[in-house]
């Protein structure tokens, strides 16, 4: 579970690393509080909010089994350990 939420977290972060490394190339002082103002900020929230919602939805979309498909978990049959699939 927490890779996940590993993963949501770094892709929310990605646009204000892509501003620092933007504030890097053009030496404009990436520690500096003018280099960030606010409505710099909001956008980045936003954009990081949206590029979330998006791999949420595609996440939930395109992972897991097709649709009425049963999975059988791993189980032992006739003294031999079968891994789980899809039925």
């Amino acid at each position: 579970m927490i890779r996940p939420v590993l993963t949501e977290i770094g892709i929310f972060l990605i646009p204000f690393a892509i501003y620092a490394l933007y504030l890097l190339a053009s030496r404009s002082g990436v520690l500096k509080q003018s280099s960030w103002p606010l409505h710099v900020l909001g956008k980045l929230a936003l954009g990081a909010l949206v590029l979330t919602i998006v791999s949420l939805l595609l996440l939930a979309h395109y992972s897991g089994a097709p649709p009425n498909a049963t999975y059988v978990p791993a189980h032992i049959e006739n003294g031999r350990l079968v891994p789980g699939y899809e039925k």
